[in-house]
């Protein structure tokens, strides 16, 4: 999957819409294999994000949490530690 697309569930403070938004679109761009369409694609990609968006929001809204929920900037300085470790190596 993309790096750039982070965990959103089950966090303090909880993801916006516009992070939603934001891993919609890593993913389209990662499966269609372009960071930009073409003018002829733009429909489809714009298409494909928004629906992507949709569903992830609800599946979100849709999830229950079993445990506390973590906190964002510790869980994303503990990953920048392991990506600086990983290439160090």
């Amino acid at each position: 999957m993309c790096r750039n697309i982070k965990p959103l569930f089950n966090f303090e403070p909880p993801a916006t819409d516009d992070d939603i938004r934001a891993a919609a679109l890593q993913f389209v761009r990662k499966i269609a294999g372009t960071r930009k369409p073409s003018k002829q694609n733009t429909d489809a990609f714009e298409v494909a994000v928004e629906e992507i968006y949709r569903s992830s929001k609800r599946m979100l809204d849709g999830l229950v949490a079993t445990t506390p929920p973590r906190n964002r900037a510790r869980f994303e300085e503990l990953k920048r530690l392991r990506y600086k470790k990983a290439e160090q190596r």
